[in-house]
């Protein structure tokens, strides 16, 4: 038996369905002893019952195209950009071709793509699910799921918000609820699994766990916001052992703040101590770094020891606020950004790897909510706004942090859209139905010097990432897709995979589907 946040015993099951071949497999987890804090995962070998005959999983063919996997959120670097060539720059009136669809019940969180495998996370009634299907065709090859009970307590979705992590034969995912999974890539078999809201000193959170977890070497690096230096935990990404943790009151207790009327920070013991930001590995001066925008600010530590190599300060006076990008790293430089008025900071790295510099820092020149702006050439781009009716798609100058150009996706007066009475929109001028203006809160990919962008009501537009000023050169409606558009999309192999939720009218339901971006060779 496990037991839950309130010391109750309970029992976890586990769901392993395999398509073409009908079997379950429920597994009847005990627990090791009565101590909840266990520092090292269960193996998950315990009493097993089959319903029927297992049979072979489908075997998947490998992938039929060239190019990347994207095996992590926000893609091979965990940055946005891809490396794939051959795209199309022209986009048929319509968009590019819908190669498959599927209709989905809940969840925030990204595909990622090993091979020819896509892996989704998402929840399906009162359970999360993990289903692996043909990344070319859609085809499931296997599902896993497991209870939960999450309900969002702002009346956000109730899906998981963290996209899987891949490697050649394992998938971690990371729950809403804080379930920590390794399993099998090929078959979806649990290899181990922590509870880390069970065995850590984790408060109440606003959205859930959102953080995606990263791996650097043999190390699973997650952000688990444990009380009281248990914010960064790295568990051994074979066996699920504790190797060490790292990151709280020793970390921000006492640390300055920069604002004048509160110069230091007084730790609780009560404060959340991650938000939504997710880790990320670098390299900088030779030394590496684990980098970590947590609740109170930026952490550097070594992934070798958990050991503070400094901190930043960075977040809003706000309490209800969220730290929700991605760190940018780029040579020795870390750029951060948030909303709530916090803004933009840039910071240089010394060559002892233990100290930096504040090269620049701005409230106002770029906001980001959640999305995580990508650096090209000098420049960064990224969506900056709280909400979706004053977010932009802003360029910012990396050495100066000035606001090199901004557009919110439209062009044109508003005074140019109409909306006929069954809610779509025109163009004033010729009467054609035209894509959502605005981008809103978006998301992009870089890819070939453009970015693909995400708008937050399912607008699809290819953009120059270029500091000359904004230039679209394609758009379109996604296909099924509607607001909220709110997971990053995901390039691989040409193909373009774009996720929503489920919307607030009858009939929008949350949706995954996959276009065709690659261009034809004469």
């Amino acid at each position: 038996m496990l037991r839950d946040q309130t010391g109750q015993r309970r029992r976890d099951d586990h769901r392993l369905v395999s398509t073409g071949m009908m079997f379950t497999l429920t597994i009847v987890v005990l627990g090791c002893g009565e101590a909840p804090h266990s520092s090292v995962a269960e193996e998950r070998t315990p009493t097993e019952t089959a319903t029927t005959p297992v049979a072979a999983i489908p075997d998947v063919p490998p992938p039929d195209r060239d190019g990347s996997d994207w095996p992590q959120f926000l893609g091979p670097e965990g940055t946005g950009a891809s490396s794939e060539t051959n795209l199309l720059i022209e986009w048929p009136e319509d968009g590019p071709p819908l190669l498959w669809e599927r209709e989905l019940e809940s969840g925030y969180a990204a595909p990622s793509i090993r091979g020819n495998r896509l892996i989704l996370h998402h929840r399906v009634g009162d359970e999360e699910v993990v289903e692996c299907m043909r990344a070319d065709t859609g085809e499931m090859v296997w599902t896993y799921g497991y209870p939960t009970s999450y309900r969002d307590r702002y009346g956000y979705g109730n899906g998981p918000r963290c996209a899987p992590l891949l490697t050649d034969n394992r998938c971690y995912t990371f729950g809403a609820e804080g379930k920590l999974k390794c399993l099998e890539l090929e078959t979806g078999s649990p290899v181990w699994e922590k509870d880390v809201l069970a065995e850590f000193d984790v408060p109440q959170s606003f959205f859930g766990v959102a953080a995606c977890p990263i791996l650097d070497g043999d190390k699973l690096i997650v952000l688990v916001g444990g009380q009281t230096d248990s914010g960064i935990v790295a568990f051994d990404s074979a066996t699920g052992e504790k190797l060490w943790e790292s990151v709280g009151q020793k970390t921000w207790d006492g640390a300055e703040t920069r604002v004048s009327s509160e110069p230091t920070y007084e730790w609780t013991g009560e404060e959340m101590v991650v938000s939504y930001s997710s880790p990320i590995a670098a390299t900088i001066h030779g030394k590496r770094h684990v980098l970590a925008l947590m609740r109170q600010g930026l952490v550097s530590v070594d992934p070798e020891t958990g050991e503070e190599n400094f901190h930043y300060y960075f977040r809003s006076r706000t309490h209800d606020s969220v730290n929700g990008a991605r760190p940018v790293v780029v040579d020795d430089t870390i750029m951060l950004s948030a909303a709530y008025r916090v803004g933009a900071s840039l910071l240089k790295v010394n060559e002892d790897g233990k100290s930096y510099e504040e090269v620049w820092s701005d409230p106002r020149n770029l906001m980001t909510h959640w999305s995580t702006a990508i650096h090209h050439d000098g420049h960064y781009y990224g969506f900056s706004g709280r909400h979706e009716n004053e977010a932009e798609l802003r360029c910012i100058d990396a050495a100066t942090g000035d606001v090199v150009w901004k557009t919110s996706g439209w062009g044109r007066g508003f005074d140019a859209i109409e909306r006929l009475p069954d809610g779509t929109l025109v163009d004033s001028e010729t009467k054609e139905p035209i894509p959502f203006p605005v981008y809103g809160r978006g998301s992009a990919v870089l890819a070939e010097g453009r970015l693909i962008v995400f708008a937050e009501r399912g607008t699809l537009a290819l953009v120059e990432a270029t500091s000359e000023g904004w230039n679209e050169l394609a758009r379109c409606s996604a296909p099924g897709m509607h607001y909220p558009c709110w997971a990053a999309p995901v390039l691989s192999r040409g193909r373009l995979y774009l996720l929503c939720d489920k919307g607030h009218t009858d009939g929008e339901s949350a949706r995954l589907i996959c276009l065709d971006l690659k261009a034809k060779v004469e």
